[in-house]
């Protein structure tokens, strides 16, 4: 598809019919005169009397336990940039598109003006104050395009403000999937987390995040070098901020080519086109390179493979092996809202990036086998999905299609969610619980 045919059909999706793509709908009748004094006056203030009562009940009277905000002031939208709260709302329903189609979770876009301090960046101050009010009508936050470094604070702190799990999908949606997808390529290389070399290019929210993440699952400090647009950050530099300090290294590398030598991953989140054929000849063997720039990544999927990387995935989709969040937080969101989480810690989100593994290695049934031919033709021509269990280095993680996704996450996450101690309900039959959320999906998909 052409720019300009990519451009006028997206505003035509965008404005046909009822302008935007999410609407409320109600879930209870009002048809009837009854119905009516139910569902408002003088009906609706016995719920009303029942959490003054008690405050917990909102959960059980009011939709909060499905809902989540899908909060940004539009200063980092996708690879937009610092384009305004009002630009950035076609992206935040987007986002609630995919959390009832995915999870059949209800999430409000809330984009947030008026939160810029005198140099026009965030005030992670006021952001914080305007969104923290907001707690009583939702069951979680989903924290989106909220540029660096304010998004770090702003999650910090919002997390122990609030006794709902609070997300920054940016810096984590991206670590849990490309750590998925790290795990089962080192297993079809031979090599373990511990001992390999990283190297990180771009060091916004999600390359900080996804190094920081890297770190819990097992790769060592001494083995990881990031680049920023100034090149390695080392001890000897005097502009890092506070989040880019715990990353400085000793090292004589100064440049990414400098880097890269000898490296066993690559991961970029950085700009287009900034890494040669040559650099990736110059890495470790069998290794490794997940460019995730878009829509042009670092290096081509197929370059990068062609210079000799054992395995490659880009942040796009018309390659194999995308790195994409909708992976990630419908499935996250799912599990923490039906036990009612107090936050997404580390021990879910690595669970959530477990079970993405564990889910590609599995056989895909029949049933599955049909639904991802139907959403993914050109996979299906190739086979793709009609191969015995087991990796393959075309398919290192699921596809977002599959149906499986959410329920096992879902499942995974709640699991390490009681297991943890964040949640406050318990569910006693997991296998029936993933079950329950794969039918819940298919009903609300059928509505």
């Amino acid at each position: 598809m052409s720019p300009q045919e990519l451009k006028k059909k997206a505003l035509a999706y965008h404005c046909k019919g009822k302008p935007g793509k999410v609407a409320i709908r109600s879930t209870k009748p009002c048809t009837s005169g009854e119905e009516l004094s139910l569902a408002y006056t003088p009906g609706v203030a016995q719920p009303c009397l029942e959490i003054k009562r008690e405050k917990d009940l909102v959960w059980k009277y009011t939709a909060r336990s499905n809902t989540v905000a899908v909060i940004s002031d539009g200063t980092a939208v996708l690879g937009l940039g610092n384009i305004g709260a009002e630009a950035g709302l076609p992206v935040m329903e987007g986002k609630a598109v995919l959390f009832k189609h995915f999870a059949d979770i209800d999430a409000i876009p809330v984009c947030l003006n008026r939160v810029a301090g005198p140099n026009g960046r965030t005030d992670p101050e006021k952001l914080i104050a305007a969104a923290a009010t907001l707690e009583p009508s939702f069951g979680g936050y989903n924290l989106e395009d909220i540029a660096a470094p304010a998004c770090f604070e702003v999650e910090r702190t919002l997390k122990k403000m609030l006794s709902i799990p609070v997300f920054h999908d940016d810096q984590h949606g991206t670590a849990i999937i490309s750590l998925a997808a790290i795990l089962n390529g080192l297993d079809v290389v031979g090599k373990k987390i511990g001992e390999c070399r990283f190297v990180v290019n771009g060091v916004g929210a999600a390359g900080l995040a996804c190094s920081r993440f890297y770190l819990t699952a097992g790769a060592k400090p001494e083995n990881m070098l990031l680049c920023d647009s100034k090149g390695v950050i080392h001890t000897g530099r005097t502009d890092l901020n506070e989040e880019k300090k715990p990353f400085a290294r000793k090292t004589s590398a100064r440049t990414l080519a400098d880097a890269i030598k000898g490296a066993d991953i690559f991961l970029g989140f950085s700009v287009p086109d900034c890494v040669t054929p040559a650099m990736i000849k110059s890495m470790n063997k069998d290794a490794i390179v997940f460019a995730m720039a878009n829509p042009t990544p670092e290096i081509f999927p197929d370059v990068a493979l062609a210079a000799g990387a054992a395995l490659a995935g880009p942040g796009r989709s018309d390659f194999p092996n995308q790195i994409n969040n909708v992976l990630g937080f419908p499935g996250i969101f799912r599990g923490a809202l039906d036990v009612r989480a107090k936050d997404i810690n580390e021990e879910m989100k690595l669970a959530a990036s477990h079970a993405l593994a564990e889910l590609a290695r599995a056989a895909i049934p029949a049933k599955v086998r049909a639904e991802l031919e139907k959403a993914y033709p050109a996979d299906a021509a190739k086979g793709l999905f009609r191969t015995p269990a087991g990796l393959r280095r075309d398919m290192l993680i699921p596809k977002p299609f599959d149906p499986r996704v959410v329920p096992h996450v879902a499942r995974k996450v709640a699991e390490a969610a009681i297991a943890s101690g964040v949640a406050q309900l318990t569910i006693d039959d997991f296998d029936a619980y993933e079950k329950a959320v794969a039918r819940r999906i298919a009903a609300s998909r059928a509505e």
